[in-house]
């Protein structure tokens, strides 16, 4: 973020996590998104390896049906891929999990199964 009128990266506290999990003191983080892209993804898909963990963003589309009784197929289209290491991906996880407990808390359950979602007509 940049600071008002200057284009300058201004320093904002960073989310600090016990120090068990860092095993380092809080430090301030400042932050620069000059450069930052903006993507949205409906879907996501993990792959990893000894060392590192991959995950790529992107978008399920229906495509047009083609032959077999007329269903439509689906394509992931992936539009940015994440590479880090197990830690990193550690820390994101736990990030993750205690930002929609967070967001549960406040508004209610996120429902999985779409068929629960879904509303039937009277």
């Amino acid at each position: 973020m940049a600071k008002e009128g200057t284009g300058e990266p201004t320093e904002r506290p960073a989310e600090t996590q016990p120090d068990q999990q860092t095993g380092q003191r809080q430090v301030r983080l400042g932050i620069d998104e000059r450069h930052m892209g903006l993507t949205y993804a409906n879907a996501f898909r993990t792959n990893g390896t000894a060392e590192e963990v991959m995950l790529d963003f992107g978008l399920n589309l229906a495509t047009p049906a083609v032959g077999r009784e007329n269903q439509p197929d689906m394509v992931f289209q992936v539009g940015q891929r994440v590479v880090m290491n197990y830690y990193t991906a550690k820390r994101l996880a736990i990030a993750l999990s205690q930002m929609i407990r967070r967001h549960e808390e406040q508004f209610g359950e996120l429902e999985m199964d779409v068929a629960k979602r879904r509303k039937t007509s009277a």
